[in-house]
């Protein structure tokens, strides 16, 4: 099959559905048509970022969870409700952060009824970018939070490792622009720790750095 009659999925980029010049609402509302990679064909709907447009800090998580996908909002599950009390605890205002995911469509595997959360591809990462990039270039935060090995990877590229560089306030530049940036762990590895209250305090201190960076403590 030529590149030309591919059906969309087989191409493994969104590019062609996201619209130029648009506002949040009408990049979401185009995303919800997104068929750039095939994680679409068994997500219950796209999970578009939420959040200002004029949001000073963007934090990015790898994909959709199981409770994401059902409701159509980002980081609603357990781990966005750890995030809401981390980021509070950091000193960070919620209505200062746009949220969002390198990926937008939840990839799983069953077990049994259960829906397992399945890391997404390197490809399938690369699929998603042009969203991603779209949200950056809307929001042009002053601060972007990555939260995960794989939400890093997406903006930093594949040699990030949070392991090394979470906690520290690092200058990337990011498809082209200039971005200050704040890495550290997804918090749902905080739920899978077995030391749970010291993982999250590890997790609050890296926010704290991205909370002084903003100019809040």
């Amino acid at each position: 099959m030529s590149p030309r009659t591919q059906a969309p999925e087989e191409a493994y980029t969104a590019e062609p559905f996201v619209p130029s010049a648009a506002d949040l609402a009408s990049l979401r509302e185009a995303a919800a048509g997104c068929r750039g990679c095939p994680l679409h064909q068994d997500a219950s709907q796209t999970v578009f970022g939420e959040g200002a447009e004029d949001a000073r800090v963007m934090l990015v998580g790898e994909q959709p969870g199981d409770q994401e996908d059902r409701q159509g909002k980002p980081f609603v599950g357990p781990a966005g409700r750890l995030l809401d009390r981390a980021l509070a605890e950091a000193g960070i205002e919620p209505g200062q952060a746009y949220v969002t995911n390198a990926v937008k469509h939840f990839k799983f595997t069953l077990r049994g009824k259960r829906r397992i959360h399945k890391a997404p591809s390197l490809r399938e990462m690369t699929a998603c970018a042009p969203w991603l990039e779209a949200e950056l270039d809307r929001v042009e935060p002053e601060l972007v939070v990555t939260l995960g090995a794989t939400a890093g990877k997406a903006l930093l590229g594949s040699s990030f490792r949070v392991t090394q560089e979470r906690g520290t306030l690092l200058e990337r530049e990011i498809h082209g622009r200039p971005e200050r940036v704040v890495a550290t762990i997804h918090p749902s590895a905080v739920l899978r720790a077995e030391d749970r209250e010291a993982v999250y305090q590890g997790l609050v201190a890296d926010l704290r750095v991205a909370a002084r960076a903003l100019g809040g403590e």
